[in-house]
């Protein structure tokens, strides 16, 4: 399946959703539709998810573009956008993240929504720099950042829009283990088969039991935080 951006693909049990407009994987509604529509296929045709970009380039968050068009486009994507980051923070299935470059704002987000993150080696910057081009952190971010940063590096993340290296990324939280950028999929792939052999209703049942609360919180409260957001 593909649809614009995404492609979505099986291997060996394992879904393949690879992220790729050709340019820096901004996060749009097409983005966004097709990792959606690629998450519910998975439940079906796969074990374990991998989700993945184009060389050099992850994503580099939400599209700048739509954002600056106007309140209520903005308001659209993002409210979108951050359903999409919950459903995957929660899918029940292993996630696992394969950064293949730089990944910033929303794309950093979508590693701190996988179970997993394996990062590629290279000159590529990951991390949250909403406060840097003045815009504040929303809600369902703060959340992936409580959840999944170091206490450590909080503050300098989310406060001070620290980006960092990939190996920089390991120690604050963003990513969980690096690879070379020539093998960073395969690794990704070999560590979704290993999760894959976990039993499935008990690795669903557990993320739900540990995610599923905070994240129901803030799904309630999405369409208020964000149009607070956007004035």
């Amino acid at each position: 399946m593909s649809a614009n951006s995404v492609n979505y693909t099986v291997k060996q049990s394992i879904a393949i959703i690879r992220l790729d407009d050709g340019k820096a994987n901004a996060v749009n509604h097409a983005l966004i539709e097709g990792i959606n529509i690629s998450l519910d296929k998975a439940k079906d045709d796969a074990k374990a998810v991998v989700l993945t970009g184009r060389p050099g380039k992850f994503s580099a968050g939400f599209d700048l573009s739509v954002l600056r068009s106007g309140p209520k486009a903005g308001f659209e994507l993002v409210t979108e956008g951050a359903k999409m980051l919950l459903k995957l923070f929660l899918h029940p299935q292993p996630v696992v993240a394969a950064s293949t470059g730089h990944s910033i704002a929303a794309g950093a987000f979508m590693l701190l929504a996988s179970d997993t993150r394996i990062g590629s080696k290279g000159n590529f910057k990951i991390g949250l720099n909403e406060v840097a081009i003045g815009m504040s952190l929303p809600e369902f971010g703060l959340m992936f950042a409580r959840e999944r940063l170091s206490k450590r590096h909080f503050t300098s993340s989310v406060l001070q829009a620290q980006l960092y290296s990939p190996g920089e990324a390991v120690d604050v939280g963003f990513l969980d283990r690096l690879s070379p950028a020539d093998t960073v999929l395969n690794t990704a792939l070999e560590e979704a088969e290993r999760l894959a052999t976990l039993d499935a209703p008990a690795y669903a049942r557990t993320k739900r039991l540990a995610r599923g609360e905070v994240a129901k919180r803030v799904l309630e409260n999405l369409n208020g935080n964000i149009a607070a957001l956007m004035k």
